[in-house]
């Protein structure tokens, strides 16, 4: 597939294009299916006795190449078709010749392969480039982040419901700055690109306000406001999408002081900690999802609760694709009751790559690979440095 979005960066419709998922041992075998039968043909016909001719089936072999090859290497086809029809038909006799009839139906069936060749290769041209579009705006959404951030050791895993668009509703960020580390996740109602529109929205207010405001209250207003403003907006350009909303959960790692976290939960399911002594959920908070205040009467932003970390303790947050995830008997994925077993026989498990890799793992296998909703599990742990952590007073920026 590399190789597919090379031509449809260079813009190149090469005799390869179209075959590099045709490979074995990194050698391009896509020539050979149609070869063998190009072989076989000849050879049969050549067998046959003059009793029953098989020469006219040539006209199969760049058919078979337009679906294999490249455009160039359909053309290379129907020249051997023609060549090889040429020399086995004048090896007979004048009265078992098939003679220049079948030559014209394996140049007309050459030349309607070659154009519907082109054809396939210009739409996969244009899936390619569809691809690299939805891959930019999955990165332009859920930006990389690296492998230490913010003082935090990190791992997530999105699974898109929609594997073309290969992007949804689902949103994650770690955003460092001068008043500690504030984490969000979250889950747009509804999908489509409209719920992207709203994710990358709620992103973009997040990395703002999660690294100037000094109070997360203040955070998790101003993401309140930011998805009032994105419904009125879509109102105003006739684009009534009724009272959309997303729910989320924002998380502060101060800079300094007792290792606690600030939480705030906006209708969602609350994190689970997930370490040495157990698994444990952290308060579900009083907020409404974000977008609902204002229709709910509401006063304002959830309480910002502050929670105590032991030693170890990784914070797992997930969206509803883990926890409605549901096997053929209609039974809810049971995510805490799996991570404790998987707790009780390693306790590695409490990093947090090898904790987002054994959700992902459970959740497939749970619902046999069917996911009916954007799927985002990921783990945050504070890190450890020589005695160190992120609340021992420096910027993790």
């Amino acid at each position: 597939m590399n190789g597919l979005v090379r031509y449809a960066r260079t813009g190149q419709l090469d005799a390869a294009f179209g075959s590099d998922l045709l490979r074995v041992g990194g050698v391009n075998v896509a020539w050979l299916a149609p070869l063998l039968l190009l072989v076989g043909i000849a050879l049969t016909d050549l067998g046959t006795g003059g009793g029953f001719r098989t020469a006219s089936w040539l006209v199969l072999v760049p058919a078979l190449a337009a679906a294999f090859c490249g455009v160039w290497g359909t053309a290379v086809f129907v020249a051997l078709g023609l060549a090889t029809y040429l020399a086995v038909d004048s090896s007979w006799q004048h009265p078992l010749q098939a003679g220049l009839p079948d030559f014209i139906l394996i140049a007309v069936g050459g030349i309607l392969a070659v154009l519907a060749c082109a054809i396939r290769a210009r739409g996969e041209l244009r899936m390619v480039h569809m691809m690299d579009i939805a891959e930019t705006t999955r990165r332009t959404v859920l930006r990389p982040l690296a492998p230490v951030w913010g003082g935090l050791d990190h791992a997530a895993v999105y699974l898109a419901a929609d594997s073309v668009a290969r992007v949804g509703g689902d949103f994650y960020d770690i955003q460092p700055g001068p008043h500690g580390t504030r984490v969000l996740l979250g889950d747009v109602q509804g999908k489509g690109l409209y719920a992207v529109e709203a994710a990358a929205a709620l992103l973009g207010t997040f990395r703002e306000a999660g690294y100037h405001e000094a109070e997360l209250a203040t955070v998790a207003a101003r993401l309140e406001t930011r998805m009032l403003r994105h419904r009125e907006h879509t109102r105003s350009i006739g684009r009534d999408e009724g009272d959309r909303f997303a729910t989320a959960v924002l998380i502060g790692f101060p800079l300094s002081g007792p290792p606690t976290v600030e939480l705030a939960v906006f209708g969602h399911e609350p994190p689970l900690a997930v370490g040495p002594d157990g698994v444990r959920a952290l308060p579900e908070g009083d907020g409404l999802p974000l977008g609902l205040c204002d229709l709910m009467g509401a006063a304002g932003p959830p309480t910002v609760r502050r929670v105590t970390l032991a030693p170890g303790e990784t914070l797992l947050l997930v969206t509803d694709g883990v926890t409605e995830a549901r096997d053929r008997a209609g039974r809810f994925y049971p995510l805490a009751d799996e991570v404790s077993r998987a707790l009780a026989l390693d306790p590695r498990v409490t990093e947090p790559g090898r904790l987002v890799g054994f959700v992902r793992d459970g959740t497939l296998r749970h619902s046999a690979g069917r996911l009916d909703d954007d799927t985002t599990i990921f783990a945050v742990r504070p890190r450890d440095t020589d005695g160190e952590t992120p609340w021992d007073g420096h910027s993790p920026s």
